[in-house]
């Protein structure tokens, strides 16, 4: 590490900055990828190629303000919100799972048709979530009863949450609650062989929903060869085609727009795969440039959470983090063949107006909690 990045990462106003760019840059890849990977679905599926990046950038400019006003609410009004986080997150999963009015997609019933646009409510209710079990967490610390047991203060909460997920067979998004219940845990000090216990009993749990579904049991067998001959035109299909798209980018790329995995290989290459087509038109440069990008905001969450005086936001902060965090490994890992196709989006990347609005809602919280560190505002002012 440099003298000028020492210095940099020094100043309080440091990750408040890297948080700011990140998210900036992340976005306008996102958006400018969303089009080179939807372009010709698009125009097949809706006789116009700026159909998919149309309704992307709709969501983004609704998006950034929601963004910005969260990032300008008063901690008081969060906790508002978070007394009531596991009630409304509750609430919207069971009309999620009301027959008729849930809507399934790719065999996965987690989403609420408006007619004009579809919402996925399970995206807000990662945010509801982490706010409760923050709120709950905090409360517990500003009472002086850390001898409270943490587990049964926000397990089961998380629990019912996953399950109602997994009634529309949502195993990806239901794993994400789990490394975000994980998590928090962590941070809020249980002890290793609670923390061991907990980990191995997910685990379990997953292997048995994976069991239990021989679909699910057929993409894990995938990975270790997607290109087997009795796999590849099933299964392995998808994982096989993102490994090549992302073989044949080289180090610079085939060039923005010309990936030959879009063109109908690559099933949800706007979506899922993503990360395979920017690695296809950008290369390995583009790939490292993301990833960069990435671990940029994942530090800065943390560092902010680090941070934060006040316990709640350091609870949710960290909470926001590992969903971040975990979701991009997952994503990530899925396109590489590394995990079985989980079915979850790159955050400010992929396609998708319900995740892209929740995580901007997520990330405007974090750049509050960085509003509230003196330290940091100071520095800004004496920059600025």
């Amino acid at each position: 590490m440099n003298e000028t990045t020492q210095k940099f990462l020094a100043k309080p106003s440091s990750s408040y900055k890297m948080l700011m760019w990140s998210t900036l840059a992340l976005s306008i890849l996102g958006a400018v990828m969303v089009f080179s990977a939807s372009s010709i679905y698009s125009l097949e599926n809706r006789g116009n190629s700026f159909s998919i990046i149309g309704r992307q950038l709709f969501f983004l400019v609704i998006a950034i303000p929601i963004g910005f006003l969260a990032s300008r609410q008063k901690l008081d009004r969060w906790k508002k919100l978070a007394r009531f986080g596991f009630l409304f997150s509750g609430i919207v999963l069971v009309i999620v799972a009301i027959p008729g009015v849930g809507k399934e997609v790719n065999g996965n019933r987690n989403w609420i048709s408006l007619g004009f646009i579809d919402i996925q409510p399970s995206e807000i209710v990662k945010m509801l979530m982490i706010l409760w079990a923050a709120h709950m967490l905090a409360s517990r610390e500003h009472a002086g009863l850390h001898r409270t047991n943490v587990l049964a203060l926000i397990t089961p909460g998380f629990i019912l949450v996953m399950g109602l997920i997994m009634l529309g067979r949502d195993l990806g998004t239901a794993a994400v609650f789990a490394a975000i219940l994980a998590g928090l845990l962590w941070v809020s000090g249980v002890s290793g062989r609670i923390f061991g216990a907990v980990t191995a009993a997910g685990f379990s749990l997953i292997a048995l929903a994976i069991v239990m579904a021989p679909y699910r049991a057929q993409r894990l067998l995938v990975v270790f060869n997607p290109f087997a001959p009795e796999d590849y035109k099933n299964a392995g299909w998808q994982p096989a085609h993102s490994l090549l798209g992302l073989a044949s980018g080289g180090f610079f790329g085939v060039g923005l727009g010309a990936s030959r995995q879009k063109w109908g290989n690559l099933a949800e290459a706007h979506t899922d795969f993503i990360f395979s087509v920017i690695g296809e038109e950008l290369g390995l440069f583009g790939t490292f440039v993301i990833l960069l990008l990435f671990s940029a905001l994942i530090f800065s969450i943390f560092r902010i959470a680090l941070r934060a005086s006040d316990p709640m936001s350091k609870y949710a902060c960290a909470g926001i983090g590992t969903w971040i965090t975990f979701q991009t490994i997952m994503n990530i890992g899925s396109a590489t063949s590394l995990i079985p196709v989980v079915g979850v989006t790159l955050p400010l990347i992929s396609y998708g107006g319900s995740s892209l609005v929740a995580t901007y809602l997520a990330l405007g919280f974090v750049l509050g909690a960085a509003r509230r560190d003196p330290a940091a505002m100071a520095d800004l002012e004496k920059n600025r």
